[in-house]
């Protein structure tokens, strides 16, 4: 059985037959706005696409994101963590995991060494700056002003009296945020039939990109693995889909644009028992005529395979964009209310300052986070590690276990 694979992914999805509420509809149109230009995931065939029905992620200048597809991909085995913690590949990976944060690196962890730079007591004044390092370093005010609370509350009971023993405390409260948050991804595969993974995010955040790195590392360890592509209301997406089928040479199940998606997924889960695959990976819409009818359509795909397959999907795996920042969290909530997320995937985390979402997102909803994109290479799609996250991000060696 895969280590990591083993331990990633869990057959207990939580109840997610909840209608969102009418507000969850109205944040999440706050989140997004239409698409000018291309097709959003950066399909194949923008021309195929009608631009004014897609709706991309929007960065803090209020410009779409974009995720390239034009990079081949790398043909390698992925890491087990026996791997990742041992030997001069572990630092390689460590070192390239580490410069892939500098943007974040640099709006956090080096203004907090200039703020602490020559300081040598703890006040009020100190604490203001950090307050404002933290926020725009995307941590979030909630967060923000918990790990500064505790921070306030050791320096009263002097067990903080340097700013050095400040950042190391800042630090461990980051990794407790996005550890105590991950303990609840120790959980196994289903013992029998394929292993079910619906894969939801509104259009732009790299969904089918990330989709067809996830395939490429389950075919890399030896699983079977069938996608299929349920957002037919965007030929480009199918295109899409089937261009990472091709690359991983993986099967994909699809019907005419248009098609009813839950039919899509009912007749791939027939396939998927009747021929014995391992993996079967769901691809769904980002955005239809209006987010009722996204979040309801996703129901029924859950619905569909729920009821020709026991458990599935085993886990719904939400895509995000780091660049987008606090909508990220957002988008999240919305999505969790519709159909109970199980683990979450963070894409273009070397394009962007706010880093720090991972420990708001971790904190706030207590959803493991699976993946995270460090570029645009296979293996810039990373098994999430937080010790390992951390320890680059404050620029600290790996430890070897």
């Amino acid at each position: 059985m895969l280590g990591w694979f083993k331990k990633r992914f869990s057959k207990n999805s939580p109840n997610a037959d909840v209608a969102a509420e009418q507000h969850s509809q109205d944040l999440i149109e706050e989140s997004f706005e239409p698409e000018e230009a291309v097709a959003a995931d950066n399909s194949p065939s923008p021309s195929s696409a009608n631009p004014t029905e897609e709706l991309v992620p929007r960065d803090s200048t209020g410009d779409a994101t974009t995720q390239p597809e034009s990079e081949p991909i790398k043909t390698v085995a992925p890491a087990t963590k026996q791997q990742e913690n041992s030997g001069s590949g572990t630092e390689s990976m460590f070192q390239r995991l580490s410069s892939r944060l500098n943007k974040t690196k640099e709006s956090l962890v080096y203004r907090i060494d200039s703020l602490f730079l020559g300081k040598k007591e703890i006040d009020a004044d100190l604490f203001d700056e950090l307050e404002e390092i933290l926020i725009t370093a995307d941590i979030g005010i909630n967060t923000a002003m918990e790990l500064l609370d505790d921070a306030r509350k050791r320096v009263k009971r002097d067990a903080l009296s340097s700013p050095i023993e400040l950042k190391a405390v800042l630090k461990e409260k980051l990794r407790s945020f996005i550890t105590d948050s991950d303990k609840a991804a120790e959980l196994v595969m289903p013992e029998a039939g394929p292993f079910v993974i619906m894969v939801v995010g509104v259009n732009g955040v790299g969904k089918t990109t990330t989709i067809g790195k996830i395939a490429k590392k389950f075919k890399d360890s030896g699983q079977s693995v069938l996608l299929v592509a349920a957002d037919t209301f965007r030929a480009a997406a199918v295109a899409q889909l089937k261009i990472w089928g091709e690359r991983n040479k993986v099967q994909v199940v699809s019907k005419d644009e248009g098609a009813d998606p839950s039919a899509v997924a009912f007749d791939a889960m027939d396939q998927a028992v009747a021929e014995d695959y391992d993996v079967v990976i769901v691809d769904t819409a980002g955005r239809l005529h209006t987010q009722v009818n996204l979040m309801e359509e996703l129901k029924k795909i859950k619905k569909v395979m729920r009821k020709r397959l026991i458990g599935a999907p085993h886990e719904i795996l939400l895509v995000l964009d780091a660049t987008t920042g606090q909508n990220a969290v957002s988008q999240a909530k919305l999505f969790n209310e519709a159909v109970g997320i199980t683990g979450l995937a963070l894409t273009k985390l070397d394009g962007t300052a706010k880093g720090g979402i991972v420990a708001n997102i971790s904190r706030e909803l207590n959803i493991p986070i699976r993946f995270i994109g460090i570029g645009e290479q296979i293996d810039d799609l990373r098994d999430f590690d937080p010790d390992q996250f951390i320890n680059a991000l404050f620029g600290d060696a790996p430890h070897h276990q």
